[in-house]
């Protein structure tokens, strides 16, 4: 088996499961169980407070988790969205795919569908997770979480603050057969309304993948790459006979101007593939980063992100991006 254009490639956070991913596509397997392999990896990693287990809660303080997986054959995606006492979203997700005619379940629904797969319910909160809502909440209202009586409307500011915008894990992958596979996964912004659903699990916004053109999972402010259909974008415009690069830099930058109205937390990671298996990071941070593993590679090699400056945006200092 020839494993000439065989990859898979994901976020900085995505190493701790490229590993298990690529074992799986040196043995023949298919891209979408690599990508699902590797991002269940990231969900259990406890260090991890943007994806699964330990992720970041929102404003009361309930960790809820939004999850996508598309199989590039056929364009077949599964979501979840607002999902709460599961730690693997993207499991979840591929069973919405395979298993019901819907495309994307959220909420009571999700965690009930969930269930009927018979996969264990748990607490996802962490003591660390718990003291870094509490300590969030009250050094931004101090003394004052009585306010949690009123309408939470006035306190998703906490959620803008650059420093505590959480990640997401991405992972593209392409097999043997030349099939690619995308997967993504996040608990979304830190103290975020209840409810808030990203770009993670929205197919065109934050997850693409189709085997004539490549794969895309997006990194970010969510409600920018909605608001762009990011992921999609890039595929049409591979679709268009743009280069990987030049795709890239075009989908940033045509998103410049929306950046704008935010401010510093508009930042925006976005993991591509194309159908060749070459792969290519694009970032508004600096010093931003991705991981691959090709034939040869014995563990993640770490490749810098090909930066796209969003004029009049500083960023965050954290290392933590966007979801």
């Amino acid at each position: 088996m020839s494993l000439d254009g065989v990859v898979v490639a994901g976020s900085h956070n995505a190493a701790i499961g490229l590993p298990a991913a690529w074992r799986l596509l040196a043995a023949g397997e298919s891209a979408l169980d690599a990508v699902e392999a590797a991002t269940r990896l990231v969900e259990d990693n406890e260090a991890d407070h943007s994806v699964g287990y330990a992720g970041y809660p929102n404003l009361v303080g309930e960790v809820e988790l939004d999850a996508s997986i598309m199989d590039g054959r056929d364009r077949r995606v599964g979501a979840v969205g607002a999902l709460k006492g599961h730690r693997h979203p993207v499991s979840v997700a591929r069973a919405v795919m395979e298993q019901l005619p819907h495309a994307f379940l959220v909420g009571a629904g999700a965690a009930r569908f969930a269930a009927d797969l018979g996969l264990p319910a748990e607490d996802l909160l962490t003591e660390e997770t718990r003291r870094i809502w509490r300590d969030g909440i009250e050094g931004k209202f101090p003394g004052r979480l009585e306010l949690f009586r009123e309408p939470l409307a006035r306190l998703t500011a906490l959620a803008a603050d650059p420093m505590h915008v959480a990640g997401t894990v991405n992972v593209v992958a392409r097999d043997a057969r030349g099939h690619v596979a995308a997967a993504v996964s996040t608990s979304g912004w830190a103290w975020k309304h209840p409810g808030r659903v990203g770009d993670s699990p929205v197919v065109g916004a934050g997850i693409y993948a189709d085997d004539r053109h490549g794969a895309v999972g997006c990194t970010g402010l969510g409600e920018l790459s909605i608001r762009a259909g990011l992921a999609r974008d890039l595929i049409s415009r591979l679709a268009g006979g743009q280069d990987l690069t030049a795709a890239g830099r075009a989908v940033l930058d045509d998103m410049a101007p929306m950046a704008a109205q935010v401010g510093p937390s508009a930042v925006m990671n976005v993991l591509a593939l194309d159908r060749d298996g070459a792969a290519l990071s694009f970032s508004t941070t600096p010093d931003a980063h991705f991981v691959v593993m090709r034939d040869g590679h014995t563990e993640p090699e770490k490749i810098p992100s090909v930066y796209v400056e969003w004029p009049g945006q500083e960023p965050p200092a954290s290392d933590e991006r966007g979801a």
